[in-house]
């Protein structure tokens, strides 16, 4: 360990990897520490040194891609403290970590730990460069594999489809962020029932979403098989996508397939559509776009062909200081984790308001600039791989977006701010532990401007996932946010509160 100065610690841990979710948590983890300015828990790589030098942190030379990079900044009296909460994070983690001290050598490729496990399926979350060979090295040992890492160039992707499709094996990514596969949430993913609904995903968010509706209504799941958002693109060609309906239509427990997607390529929807059409299982499709049947309608439809009522969704209404119904001037802000759940929102809210800017637009003279401001509706997703670069993802680190709600709270043309929350493995243990206090303070600003500032939130997760739906929502409800299970209400909500221009 080298010490630069009495408040400031930078370590190198040689041999020693975690995956990219478990270091996002650890570094959170120590950032909570009381005494803690900053900290950064990450694997070596180029961008990461980078990122320590821009925190103002000496980048040890000695550092590799191969190596844990530990650095924190805090009172003296907090380094103890932050070390012990360092070491338990890591411990903890979901991966546990890899190390190269003690006990058996461990394997130092995916096939020789495919040969010593038994395993079926190999989890790959290294920098996507260097994705393509483990993930090649997992197929060749004919294991199945999420690609959990992005930036893995589009050829590479097309020859890992291709060559697992060659040996009738599977690959869900890359930038498969979640998956459930026999029961066994992968990434982030929520605490559902199992049941007979399967689910072929070009979409983490929207999976997420169909989950928990499914799972509101007492419908479990069979599996949630990820494909990667450009799996339907005319360059992939739906290849994950062929390959999880196959497997699907061959497994038991499911009966009842939905495919959901962002807006594909036409004709590889139509490939995607007659394969759905010769499965000899009923195939709802979700295929995201304006004019197209929502995630809620999805689910409900999708409940319907499994013979299940529809039920009315959950809804917990502001309990405090409860806001007028009637429509006020200004703008609608949306503040997003979840990417799929920002198109809907924009997708919908557009009929009503009209363009929404956005860093991931509808039509690209819809986009935001650099500073992400516009003097309109505008929708952001702050889990957009711009904004996540060299940090934690939203759903883990929350403060990106609180700084901004609470920038919008002291514009004036600010009428309803919109929020996502996602819970489940892999998220924050706490959303609302975080989110509430920056929702009353938002509120207070604008109150004390003469002004009323609507908060609604759509609130993606389960009364299973370990931070609780019910007690998540209760918490946001009693700051004064409507709080809404369907995304898609959650946006109906949230644009018929303003008055169109």
């Amino acid at each position: 360990m080298t010490e630069l100065a009495a408040a400031e610690v930078v370590e190198v841990r040689t041999g020693t990897y975690h995956d990219s979710v478990s270091l996002m948590q650890a570094s959170r983890t120590v950032q909570q520490v009381p005494g803690v300015s900053a900290a950064l828990v990450a694997m070596a790589t180029e961008l990461n040194l980078e990122l320590l030098a821009g925190m103002g942190f000496a980048a040890p030379q000695e550092a590799g891609p191969n190596d844990l990079l530990v650095a924190i900044r805090c009172a003296d009296e907090a380094r103890d403290a932050a070390l012990a909460a360092l070491a338990g994070a890591l411990e903890s983690g979901p991966a546990g970590g890899v190390s190269g001290g003690g006990g058996e050598r461990p394997p130092r490729t995916i096939g020789s730990a495919a040969a010593r496990s038994g395993a079926t399926l190999a989890l790959v979350s290294v920098p996507g460069r260097h994705a393509f060979v483990e993930a090649m090295d997992a197929l060749e040992a004919g294991l199945s594999v999420l690609v959990f890492s992005d930036g893995v160039p589009l050829a590479q992707e097309v020859l890992l489809k291709e060559e697992a499709a060659r040996r009738d094996l599977l690959v869900m990514g890359p930038d498969c962020g979640t998956a459930i596969v026999a029961g066994t949430g992968l990434g982030f993913a929520n605490v559902v029932r199992p049941g007979p609904v399967g689910i072929v995903a070009a979409s983490g968010t929207g999976a997420q979403q169909l989950c928990c509706l499914l799972d509101a209504a007492g419908v479990g799941i069979s599996h949630v098989l990820g494909v990667g958002g450009r799996d339907l693109s005319t360059e992939v060609a739906a290849r994950s996508t062929l390959q999880a309906l196959a497997a699907l239509s061959a497994d038991p427990a499911t009966e009842v397939v939905v495919v959901v997607s962002k807006p594909p390529a036409a004709e590889v929807a139509a490939r995607v559509q007659a394969a759905a059409d010769e499965l000899g299982k009923p195939v709802v499709m979700c295929l995201l776009g304006r004019g197209r049947p929502d995630l809620t309608a999805t689910a409900a439809e999708a409940l319907r062909t499994a013979g299940v009522e529809v039920p009315t969704w959950p809804h917990w209404p502001a309990r405090e200081a409860r806001e007028p119904q009637e429509p006020r001037a200004g703008f609608l802000r949306g503040l997003f984790c979840g990417g799929t759940l920002c198109d809907e929102a924009m997708i919908i809210a557009t009929a009503a308001l009209g363009p929404i800017a956005s860093n991931i637009p509808l039509q690209p003279d819809w986009t935001l600039d650099g500073t992400m401001r516009a003097p309109g509706h505008l929708m952001i997703d702050f889990g957009d791989d711009a904004l996540t670069a060299g940090r934690p993802h939203p759903m883990i680190d929350p403060s990106l977006r609180t700084e901004r709600l609470l920038a919008e709270a002291r514009d004036p043309t600010t009428a309803v701010v919109l929020l996502d929350v996602v819970l489940g493995h892999g998220a924050a243990p706490d959303p609302a532990g975080d989110l509430a206090p920056a929702i009353a303070g938002a509120r207070a600003t604008a109150a004390a401007d003469g002004r009323g500032l609507a908060v609604v939130v759509s609130l993606c997760g389960t009364e299973g996932d370990p931070q609780g739906r019910d007690r998540q929502a209760g918490a946001l409800a009693a700051v004064g946010a409507a709080v809404f299970g369907s995304n898609a209400e959650a946006a109906r909500h949230a644009a018929a509160l303003v008055r169109p221009r």
